[in-house]
């Protein structure tokens, strides 16, 4: 049974950084594609990043681009997102998701990754 924890939210003024992980238990990082999405209140889901399995590629929403990178740590059998010059429009819980399966036109589905975590709350004061 695949299991995804977050971890690493929390409070930061505008323009600091967080560094979240994803820590995934069952199975190889590497065997699936990692995702991070995020929700703001009142706002639906929204996709935010994806780092590919077996060494592809990474993906960006255009907002977080130049700002956000992820990474995948197969030592820890973990996925990162580290997010720098934050703002408040950064404000969400932080979801990752995984999928052993998912192919690149689908990556910023969310209804296209099997396992998710519980959320990571990140707040971004002015």
């Amino acid at each position: 049974q695949v299991r995804l924890v977050e971890s690493g939210g929390g409070l930061v003024q505008a323009g600091g950084s967080l560094l979240l992980s994803c820590a995934v238990s069952g199975r190889s990082v590497n065997t699936y594609t990692v995702a991070w999405f995020r929700q703001a209140a009142g706002k639906e889901r929204e996709f935010v990043s994806a780092i590919r399995r077996f060494g592809g590629g990474t993906y960006y929403r255009d907002d977080v681009k130049g700002r956000f990178t992820i990474a995948r740590e197969n030592a820890e059998n973990t996925v990162t997102l580290r997010m720098n010059s934050l703002t408040p429009e950064d404000t969400a819980v932080y979801y990752c998701a995984a999928s052993e399966t998912i192919i690149l036109s689908s990556i910023t589905g969310e209804r296209h990754y099997a396992y998710w975590g519980q959320g990571t709350r990140v707040t971004v004061s002015s």
